[in-house]
């Protein structure tokens, strides 16, 4: 059973990290979510998350994904926690999926996996960022190598369900799919 991992920090949007653990655990995808700090998490639109364990529980496990929602504080906070980069570098090593949706592509730019890549981002997410080192598109989903990026939370379900396609296989997305009766 593949495991993906979801790191949850204060200010993530709560729409793009309950759809990417709903549809991942639909598909029978072991999902560990993981908070940066022993409490409840405070999404950015007031939502509190409760994480299955602490970031610092799972720092040295193997995962097929590891995923970071966006919104905003939340990619900020992801981006100034020293274990959130060191995790990236080493799942990538690994040959880990790295995923991010919305505001959260800009810790993958900063960590510097995406240089020379392609990837795209919620509008204005990188604007203080420099992204001279990566090719930044307004697709809804981009694919490169093993790094997905989404553009934010109305491409949450076909983020996910595009993620349960590369950890498992069509026949479970299209199950998947089928049971949300999307038209």
């Amino acid at each position: 059973m593949p495991k993906a991992l979801i790191p949850l920090a204060d200010g993530c949007e709560e729409l793009e990290a309950v759809t990417l653990i709903d549809l991942l655990r639909r598909a029978s995808i072991e999902v560990i979510t993981a908070s940066l700090k022993d409490a409840p998490v405070h999404c950015s639109r007031g939502t509190r998350l409760l994480a299955d364990c602490l970031l610092d529980d799972v720092l040295e496990q193997h995962f097929d994904l590891f995923v970071l929602p966006g919104g905003l504080p939340g990619a900020d906070n992801l981006n100034t926690d020293a274990r959130i980069h060191t995790l990236i570098r080493r799942l990538e090593a690994e040959g880990c999926y790295i995923a991010a949706i919305c505001a959260a592509p800009k810790v993958l730019v900063e960590n510097g996996i995406l240089k020379g890549r392609t990837l795209t981002a919620y509008p204005g997410s990188l604007a203080a960022i420099d992204t001279s080192h990566v090719h930044l598109t307004q697709q809804p989903i981009v694919i490169d190598g093993k790094v997905i990026t989404s553009r934010g939370p109305g491409t949450a379900m076909d983020f996910s369900l595009q993620l349960i396609e590369l950890l498992t296989d069509k026949t479970v997305r299209d199950r998947v799919e089928a049971g949300l009766q999307r038209p």
